[in-house]
């Protein structure tokens, strides 16, 4: 093997790659935040709406869930512009993003929801707990706890996936890469520096949903 390892040229552009993992995780903060709130409204949808309700929620989570998400960006970004709906790179990625973990996180909401079950509800009421404080105690909490775990391993994920969305130039930590190979050639070496960001990137958020796993649910418990 005669190839050379030279990685000055992806030194030399770190702040570009510090900018798009930066960009990278603010799509996939803003894209979860989003897709949760369609997951909650899905999952309610799914648990307490009428049957026509819960049908288009079946269809819609099944789609998503069994086609490829390159082909649901693609789809976004190449097919809403023939009916006259024009998004660019970056609104694309973040709505299929959304429709994504929106999709995904519909499962993970309604198992949480149904894992309260009615009989807790109707304790709290006949000890005179109002409807806050059955919500906020009896509901809320648990039901957290419980999806917390797949939630955050979902989020990861989300951000792990969200690398696709450089096949439409949508600005995050891969479409960075693509574009300084393009300029320096050194595919091997930026592709192993950006492997080795996703990891530190996985790990670090990782560490840090435990340490709060730890300090809002594992504390909690050990006070009750």
């Amino acid at each position: 093997m005669n190839y050379v390892f030279q990685f000055g040229d992806v030194f030399n552009a770190w702040p570009e790659l510090l900018l798009g993992a930066w960009l990278t995780i603010r799509l996939s903060g803003l894209a979860m935040i989003l897709g949760l709130a369609v997951a909650v409204l899905c999952a309610l949808g799914k648990t307490q709406g009428p049957r026509p309700v819960r049908w288009l929620v079946d269809v819609y989570v099944e789609v998503i869930r069994n086609t490829p998400f390159l082909v649901q960006i693609f789809l976004i970004f190449f097919g809403l512009p023939r009916a006259g709906i024009r998004l660019d790179a970056n609104e694309a990625a973040l709505l299929a993003m959304v429709i994504n973990a929106g999709a995904y996180c519909t499962e993970i909401v309604r198992a949480g929801i149904e894992t309260i079950h009615r009989g807790q509800i109707e304790a709290g009421l006949a000890l005179g707990l109002k409807p806050l404080q059955i919500f906020k105690d009896i509901v809320l909490f648990p039901a957290l706890k419980a999806i917390y775990p797949a939630l955050t391993s979902q989020f990861i994920l989300l951000m792990l996936t969200s690398s696709v969305v450089s096949a439409i130039s949508a600005e995050e930590l891969t479409a960075v890469a693509n574009n300084l190979q393009s300029q320096t050639f050194r595919s091997f070496e930026i592709y192993i520096v950006v492997t080795g960001m996703y990891f530190a990137m996985s790990l670090m958020f990782a560490g840090t949903f435990a340490l709060i796993y730890r300090a809002v649910f594992a504390r909690t418990d050990a006070a009750r």
